[in-house]
């Protein structure tokens, strides 16, 4: 539990001290991560909403002193005692994503708080600032006495005039700032927006007009409340299908991809796969939420060549969707499976790739998983500011023109229904 803001004050390291009136309180810095915790950036993740309040409590009460990832996992996140963080990026993970909602508020709801609030690579120690000022110090101003007055009988008309001038230039001081906030407020977003977000997504920003998104809807037979089933052509009639359900990962994938176009100023369009057509595929860049075995309209399409969802049809997991490797390099398996369905999800496999569209001008993102839960953390790798750039590293990539067709397969660890941990396990790049 985050303590309650009454305690003694203290300063962070690294931040200069400022003169009184600049000087920020312990208790505005709780006020501001209560206020973060229940923006609409942020109140929906629980886990980083704890993960804020701990990081504050600690460098509020601790200044000085560093967090270690495996203080984080185990007393924040519920790892288990043998947690290693050599093997388990999940803080780094979670503290990326904390990053990205933070800029994502102040970007947004949060781009008149007066106090800033900032995670800085490579610390888990929060750093508190005041908007327009640097170096702000979290310490509480002194209080301080002025000197006692005797009253005066009769006031000179001169002292009228000074105290009006004085409220003249008081007034003039507020105006000013206030003026002065709105025009630095104006360009914080673009201001925030990472320069990953913008290579990246260079192709569906810059294309002749918004993206379309189409996201999975697969083909059901039965009813919730008697039960529910894929739709297998060889037993049931056309004229019974339900195509209006989607799974939990595109819902919440549609959300990041909407919240990543939005701070690149660029809107999308969003469809659902049952009304997708050929027509779409030549007038748009496409992005792809979801695999084919749900998004059945990719394959209508060129779709990838290196990592192919596919069902097995032989083994003991026979009837599986698996991932098939079509050019396993040493090492590699020849394809890849999620958890089995008769068991809770803890492991999946996920692709992104990156393809040419059907009008040689225009492009394709296939972001898709085995389950919806890796439909999930494909999208969220591609909206994290720190897991674009391991890719384009990977893709040796420092400008856009760099970017080119590429497809990369992700192994992602699940927990209680949510993707923790993404890893990218094989990566091949294509030609034009």
């Amino acid at each position: 539990m985050v303590s309650q803001p009454h305690r003694q004050f203290g300063y962070f390291p690294g931040y200069m001290s400022v003169t009184h009136s600049f000087a920020i309180g312990r208790e505005q810095c709780f006020q501001q991560i209560e206020r973060l915790t229940k923006s609409h950036s942020l109140h929906s993740s629980e886990s980083l909403c704890r993960l804020l309040r701990y990081l504050a409590e600690h460098s509020l009460d601790h200044p000085g002193v560093a967090l270690k990832e495996y203080q984080i996992a185990t007393e924040v996140l519920g790892r288990p005692v043998g947690f290693d963080p050599q093997s388990d990026s999940t803080v780094r993970v979670q503290a990326g994503r904390l990053r990205v909602k933070l800029a994502e508020y102040y970007a947004h709801e949060g781009v008149n708080d007066p106090i800033l609030v900032e995670i800085p690579k490579g610390s888990y120690v929060l750093g508190f600032q005041l908007r327009g000022k640097t170096g702000a110090a979290i310490t509480e101003a002194p209080r301080i006495e002025l000197p006692e007055t005797k009253p005066q009988v009769r006031p000179s008309n001169r002292g009228w005039v000074i105290a009006v001038l004085l409220v003249l230039l008081a007034a003039s001081l507020v105006t000013s700032a206030f003026l002065l906030s709105r025009e630095r407020a104006q360009p914080v977003a673009a201001q925030l927006v990472p320069a990953a977000y913008r290579l990246f997504w260079n192709r569906f920003v810059d294309g002749p007009q918004e993206p379309l998104v189409i996201f999975s809807n697969g083909s059901f037979v039965g009813r919730p409340e008697t039960g529910m089933r894929y739709f297998n052509p060889a037993l049931d009639a056309r004229s019974f299908i339900l195509d209006h359900y989607t799974g939990v990962g595109e819902v919440l994938a549609i959300h990041q991809l909407d919240r990543v176009f939005f701070l690149l100023n660029r809107p999308i369009r969003v469809k659902r796969g049952a009304l997708f057509t050929l027509d779409d595929a030549k007038n748009n860049d496409l992005i792809f939420v979801g695999s084919p075995s749900e998004n059945l309209t990719l394959l209508d399409i060129p779709g990838t060549r290196e990592f192919i969802f596919k069902r097995l049809d032989s083994g003991p997991r026979k009837g599986d969707l698996a991932v098939i490797n079509v050019h396993p390099q040493r090492g590699e398996p020849d394809y890849f499976l999620a958890t089995p369905a008769n068991q809770p999800t803890v492991e999946d496999y996920a692709v992104v790739a990156l393809l040419p569209g059907l009008d040689p001008s225009r492009s394709i993102l296939i972001l898709a998983g085995n389950s919806t839960f890796g439909t999930q953390a494909a999208v969220e790798y591609v909206c994290r500011e720190d897991s674009i750039n391991k890719l384009l590293q990977r893709l040796h990539v420092s400008k856009p023109a760099d970017l080119k067709p590429f497809e990369a397969l992700l192994r992602v660890r699940i927990a209680h229904g949510v993707p923790v941990v993404e890893e990218l396990v094989a990566l091949r790049i294509r030609a034009n």
